[in-house]
């Protein structure tokens, strides 16, 4: 994917960041469109359809976490890729994030040249994601093309990481994924995370799939039942 097809997003209160971050976005060859507060970013999000959200927590009027979450919301807009910018310490955003659907974390301060291997390495999981084929185990079917998973003639439309974790665990039906194994399947070495990510997208899978679909093996990892 060259940069001059990638559209990013940019959402932060702070003119100064926007500026920084815009400047060294487009030095790179990206198309850039900016945001002041999270209510702006929807609007935003759903004129442009950006590749790339890169959006500050802490904001006035709505914060980063509810625009996420309405962001997910929109169909068309399911499989955008999404990154916060968190201040240092903020465990708690960082949860509260990967629960409505945050692909990655980038931290502040945040050097531009950091932020340019970010964004590239984001985007490199459009490219090794995605694929043609369609996986059927019992009465689920996962189409990789679609982005979609039908159960008992019901579509789902996941967000991009319950997606790729749902896709890995189908893959080998019985095998169990370890916790670590998944962790780098799925967010890649350079995406600093806890297990507790995991967790997180395992609850949503099975509120939306079912419980029986995906086991725990207590101490080790997952795995998905046939």
């Amino acid at each position: 994917m060259n940069p001059s097809d990638v559209k990013i997003l940019l959402v932060d209160d702070d003119p100064d960041i926007l500026e920084i971050l815009t400047y060294n976005l487009q030095k790179e060859g990206y198309q850039v469109v900016t945001a002041e507060n999270g209510i702006k970013a929807v609007k935003k999000a759903r004129k442009e359809k950006p590749d790339l959200i890169v959006l500050d927590v802490m904001m006035p009027e709505m914060e980063g976490i509810q625009a996420c979450e309405q962001i997910r919301s929109i169909p068309e807009l399911n499989h955008v890729l999404i990154t916060f910018l968190t201040a240092r310490g903020e465990d708690y955003s960082q949860l509260a994030g990967f629960e409505v659907g945050a692909d990655d974390y980038i931290t502040k301060p945040i050097k531009p040249k950091l932020l340019i291997g970010k964004v590239a390495s984001l985007l490199r999981r459009l490219n090794t994601t995605e694929s043609n084929l369609k996986v059927t185990v019992g009465s689920l079917t996962l189409d990789r093309d679609a982005y979609t998973v039908i159960q008992n003639e019901e579509a789902h439309s996941l967000p991009r990481k319950e997606f790729e974790l749902l896709s890995l665990l189908m893959s080998r039906p019985g095998k169990v994924f370890k916790r670590d194994e998944i962790l780098n399947m799925v967010w890649g070495n350079d995406v600093v995370v806890g297990g507790r990510t995991i967790d997180v997208h395992i609850r949503k899978l099975r509120e939306k799939i079912g419980d029986d679909r995906v086991e725990t093996v207590k101490g080790v990892g997952y795995k998905f039942s046939e």
